[in-house]
């Protein structure tokens, strides 16, 4: 399934019914009079969140979404039906916009959350509604009301508990990779990744998050270079930040400034989340060469940087660790006990 993170639809809640002009003429009956029913009310468009959805890809197939009509009133006080909604299922953590792109209508972040989009129109009045003391005989009714109708922005943003940013072609679907159960296309060329990804990490029954892989940011991202004004709004959920930075690049403390500065362009809230900053790729080089490269990394970097490689493993569980504390989960580390140097230690059972 591609992912779509944005999209263009045309919504039209439904017209209110016409009320109905008549008259009682039945043989025998002494007192006729209007009987004309109302019409009915024409359906709503609504939006809702649903889990398991991760795109907007079915927004490309079908742009307009029309509810229906509220059906006409008759005669002997029947009134009409109401017209059916229509309803938008959308990812949980979609944001909708009015056609400008800027005026927010809602933001949609639990599952079940749903919002009106366009009211139905009200059904018009039967001539019945018109009787009274002086026109005992009304020949008069409403026609219903027009619904409302526009255009409309579906923006998906991701809700991840952490996030992946840095430069491209920084490791960063292969941490993916190595921490989840993701499978994130990897290729040795920058902007492999070209759309976020999202899997689960698993540190134990009560230790599990939500990691997403934001594709790799450029100079100018928060103006709109590239498409990383776009990729930058999937971060604004993020609770953590794991910033990958390539070890095996020239100048890893400008790599690092330049993903800072335009996380800062873009929001600066988004620059006070808590980070957590990662050298990654330490098995391309030397340990006297990836100290030289934390040395460079420290102009820019007051703290201590993890050393991790993703195609390794190494430090991949220190850093998934560091995440969970900024997270705020409670959890003890696994470790593997050291063997016992009693011979007479009793061993574990063992069907063997």
């Amino acid at each position: 399934m591609k992912f779509l993170d944005q999209a263009k639809v045309f919504i039209r809640s439904g017209d209110g019914g016409a009320g109905a002009v008549s008259f009682r003429r039945e043989k025998f009956i002494e007192y006729g009079g209007p009987d004309g029913g109302d019409g009915g009310r024409g359906g709503d468009v609504w939006a809702v969140a649903v889990e398991g959805l991760n795109t907007l890809i079915d927004f490309r197939y079908q742009q307009h979404f029309k509810a229906k009509k509220g059906g006409h009133g008759m005669g002997r006080n029947r009134f009409g039906a109401g017209g059916d909604d229509a309803v938008l299922m959308v990812p949980v953590g979609t944001q909708i916009y009015e056609e400008d792109q800027e005026t927010l209508i809602a933001d949609l972040t639990e599952p079940g959350q749903k919002v009106l989009l366009a009211e139905g129109g009200n059904g018009g009045w039967g001539n019945l509604r018109f009787k009274t003391s002086t026109n005992q005989a009304p020949a008069r009714s409403n026609p219903g009301a027009p619904g409302e109708e526009r255009w409309i922005w579906l923006r998906l943003k991701l809700i991840a508990d952490a996030g992946l940013v840095g430069l491209p072609n920084a490791g960063k679907s292969t941490f993916l990779a190595a921490a989840t159960a993701a499978h994130p296309k990897i290729a040795d060329y920058p902007f492999t990744t070209l759309h976020p990804g999202l899997g689960v990490v698993d540190l134990g029954t009560s230790t599990r998050f939500v990691l997403a892989d934001i594709p790799g940011l450029i100079e100018g991202a928060a103006e709109g270079a590239g498409l990383g004004h776009r990729f930058l709004g999937h971060v604004e959920r993020c609770k953590v930040l794991l910033h990958l930075i390539d070890c095996t690049q020239d100048d890893p403390a400008g790599a690092y400034r330049t993903i800072r500065n335009e996380l800062k362009a873009y929001d600066p809230e988004l620059a006070l989340r808590p980070e957590i900053v990662c050298l990654n790729k330490i098995d391309a080089l030397t340990p006297e060469l990836v100290k030289e490269q934390m040395k460079q990394l420290k102009k820019a970097y007051k703290g201590k940087p993890l050393l991790i490689s993703g195609v390794s493993g190494e430090g991949v569980k220190t850093a998934l660790y560091a995440i969970a504390e900024k997270l705020g989960f409670d959890h003890d580390r696994e470790e593997t006990p050291p063997p016992s140097d009693d011979p007479d230690a009793e061993e574990g059972w063992s069907p063997l």
